[in-house]
Formats: structure tokens, sequence, C-alpha cells
């Protein structure tokens, strides 16, 4: 328990609260719906019927509003109190279809499967590998010690040109842990349909891969009571990010 504790005091960090001038539903309603969204395999009217169940009337759409303007602002809020990436890096890319066509998906987690990035691309060849790698130092800030993928040979000449000092594994049994990190998306995509478009689908998986993990602490490592005060202080946190903590209830 102490390691978790310290992994989530230790990355506290202010940043500016996201702005719900303008919304007549209470905070708490808002990042509920959009907690609900991003956490579980479920549709914009499965999160109006759950919401009805608790008496809140609200529109399928308003639900999708909400969460393509504030999915991203909280993903952000919880990549910045997460402590910096670990040195050993996996990337990785799948495809998925949109509108039956081909994109690739690039993921990079690192040892610990936190997710670093992720860029939908149209292609896989070497110019999307390095761009990629670029974004994902600046993103970070940090360069690796070890970067670690498949044996997709663009990968390799990418990290030549990019990153030449870094150890570079290739080998498809050394990369299990990015590929692990691919399920959850899987599993939204299929409960979506498809993503619709490029765009979309490049918003929905940068909410996704922030907000989802968030919940999903390495429960086959804790004890149950570990688990339920893992999850407390990580609940803790959401109601910081969404402002709402120390807000009155609102009937």
């Amino acid at each position: 328990m102490i390691f978790w504790w310290s992994r989530w005091e230790g990355s506290f960090v202010d940043s500016a609260p996201p702005s719900y001038q303008g919304h007549r539903y209470p905070v708490e309603i808002i990042f509920h719906c959009v907690w609900l969204y991003h956490r579980f395999p479920l549709s914009y009217r499965e999160v109006e019927e759950l919401m009805l169940e608790r008496g809140v009337v609200v529109s399928h759409e308003t639900v999708r509003r909400w969460c393509a303007k504030f999915g991203q602002v909280y993903a952000g809020a919880l990549r910045r109190r997460q402590p910096r990436p670990e040195d050993k890096w996996h990337l990785d890319e799948v495809f998925i279809k949109i509108n039956g066509e081909l994109k690739y998906p690039w993921r990079a987690v690192d040892q610990d499967g936190t997710v670093l990035d992720i860029l939908v691309r149209d292609r896989r060849d070497t110019a999307a590998a390095r761009r990629f790698f670029r974004r994902l130092m600046k993103k970070t800030c940090s360069v690796p010690r070890v970067v670690v993928t498949d044996k997709v040979r663009s990968c390799g000449a990418a990290h030549r040109q990019v990153m030449p000092s870094v150890e570079h594994r290739c080998h498809k049994g050394l990369n299990n842990r990015a590929e692990n990190s691919h399920q959850p998306t899987r599993q939204r995509e299929r409960a979506m349909k498809g993503f619709r478009s490029t765009g979309g689908a490049q918003r929905f998986l940068s909410a996704f891969s922030g907000i989802s993990p968030h919940f999903r602490p390495r429960r086959h490592l804790m004890t149950a009571l570990d688990y339920r005060a893992e999850m407390t202080i990580r609940f803790a946190v959401w109601e910081q990010i969404t402002s709402a903590a120390g807000r009155p209830t609102t009937a």
C-alpha cells in the first residue's frame, strides 16, 4: 500500500479546473456520466438509461457533448498528476477499420503499463513511426533507456533516426506489455461498433487512455483491503480534478 500511496501523493500538481459555466446540470452529474462512459463499455444511450434509473433525465446527445468537451480535459488533468514515466518503453501498433479503411493506432506504455501516448495514423511506415517517437519524447519530456518493439521494420528505421543512442530490443515475445494494453481499446471498439472517423478515434482514445487506466490498478498484485483503499484514493483524485470536491451536493 505504501507504493501506491507515494505514487499518487508525490504527483499532485496545480492545474486550472475545468469550467462548467453555462451548464444547467450539477457538476456531479456531468463528471459521473463522463466516468460511466469511459470506465465501462457503455453507449451514450445506455448511460442515459442508467441515469434515468437514478431519477436524472438527461439525453444521450447531452452525454455525448459532455464526453467530447470534458473527456480530454479530465484525462489531461489525470496525466499531469502521474509520476514521471519509467525508462523502459514498449511501443506497438494495431489496425482498426474506419469506413472500410485501415488505420493504425500507435501506442506507447512504460514498464509499469502506464499509457504514455496514443496516435492514430493512416500508415505504419517509417515516417509515421518517426513522428510518433518525436511526439512521445516531446510529450513526456524524457528519453528512455530501452525501447521495446515488435519486428515491424519501420520502428527500427525510425529508432535509428530519432534516438540512435537508446537501446532497441526488437522481439515479439518481449512486447506483451504493449499488446495487453490494446485489450481495453478493442473491447470499447466492439461496444461502439467501430469508429466513425480518424479524428473521432483520436479524440476518444486520447480521453479513454487517460481516464480508464486511472480506475484500473493492478488488482492482481493487491489484497482486497489494499485494492479498496487504492480505489478510494483514486476516486478522491477524480473528484479533485473534476472540481467536485468540497462542493455542496445538488438535488
